[in-house]
């Protein structure tokens, strides 16, 4: 575990967002263009929909900027987002969302490798998806997130055995969205239940649970009890504290402080560029503490001040992968 001073860390769950520019491989749709929410983060960004190749500069530049300032965290991983597909495992556009491609998450890790790590997106539903397995991680790719919510597929569908055992070849962690999703909704959110990584594990995959298996819907953690089976039953598995801070989410923050044989298990990220906050804290840390949370305004430091206040312990990705670690410290 380590939850020091020191600029070390890795952030496993960083969002690499990206206008479609005509060559980059992404893709939005045109209702989500036109979403509230979607006009609503891009104001808060400031990035023009008009503008698309600047409008992804200025975010990476924000983001390396942010990192950059970090006193405790020297690489984040990038995640993609792969789309919607059908029976025939191809790609469905008018029910993909939004779609950021592996080759520019690929080739924007490797624009700045002393700080970037690339996290590929494979819907193992895609006919190509142990191709993609294989090509992503010779190119580089440190782990594989889905969103099985958004992107329609039952991560414990058997047909899925063979991508997970590549992934396991590989040594490809599969970081997978846990509990309701919200941003994009999709037909069916039981596919977000902890319990259908199982599959996953018992082929040998390496799996990160995001979110710490939180439920997401603030008003219990129904999830709780199976993240301990799974930390008991897997050496393998894992679960990020990415978003943990967040209204929705901070019950199961609480919560972990009380079981600390999992904090070993537990890894740091954030869900960047998503706000880290401090309301978690008020009332169960010293006023010192509480006043250096609030005067931290680096999304990465703030994770760790809130979890270091909270005695909630984790680990950094490079623990699990020795050649990042060693990468990180160059």
């Amino acid at each position: 575990m380590t939850t020091t001073v020191t600029k070390s860390l890795i952030d496993c769950h960083v969002h690499l967002a990206a206008l479609p520019d005509g060559d980059n491989g992404c893709y939005i749709s045109p209702k989500t263009l036109r979403s509230p929410l979607f006009r609503f983060l891009l104001w808060k960004h400031g990035l023009s929909p008009d503008k698309p190749r600047e409008a992804n500069q200025k975010y990476l530049d924000d983001l390396l900027k942010e990192l950059r300032a970090s006193r405790h965290v020297q690489q984040a991983v990038l995640l993609g987002m792969d789309g919607v597909y059908d029976q025939n495992g191809r790609l469905n556009q008018g029910h993909t969302d939004f779609l950021i491609g592996n080759d520019y998450v690929l080739k924007t890790a490797q624009a700045h490798p002393g700080e970037l790590l690339a996290g590929v997106s494979i819907n193992p539903q895609r006919r190509d998806a142990i191709d993609e397995v294989h090509r992503c991680a010779d190119a580089g790719a440190v782990l594989v997130k889905v969103l099985p919510n958004a992107k329609q597929f039952d991560p414990a569908n058997q047909k899925y055995k063979p991508f997970y055992r590549a992934l396991a070849e590989r040594n490809l962690p599969f970081l997978s969205h846990v509990g309701y999703e919200f941003s994009l909704i999709g037909k069916d959110q039981s596919v977000g239940e902890p319990d259908r990584l199982r599959l996953a594990l018992d082929e040998g995959a390496t799996v990160i649970a995001a979110h710490a298996c939180s439920y997401g819907l603030m008003l219990y953690e129904k999830f709780l009890p199976t993240l301990r089976n799974l930390v008991t039953r897997y050496p393998h598995f894992y679960a990020d504290i990415s978003a943990l801070t967040l209204p929705n989410r901070m019950r199961m923050l609480l919560h972990l402080r009380r079981y600390p044989e999992v904090h070993e298990r537990l890894l740091f990220g954030t869900d960047y560029p998503l706000s880290v906050f401090h309301a978690a804290a008020w009332g169960r840390v010293a006023f010192n503490t509480l006043r250096k949370m609030i005067r931290t305004k680096n999304r990465f430091d703030r994770q760790v001040e809130v979890c270091h206040g909270l005695k909630l312990g984790y680990r950094s990705l490079g623990d699990l992968l020795p050649r990042i670690a060693i990468t990180a410290t160059r």
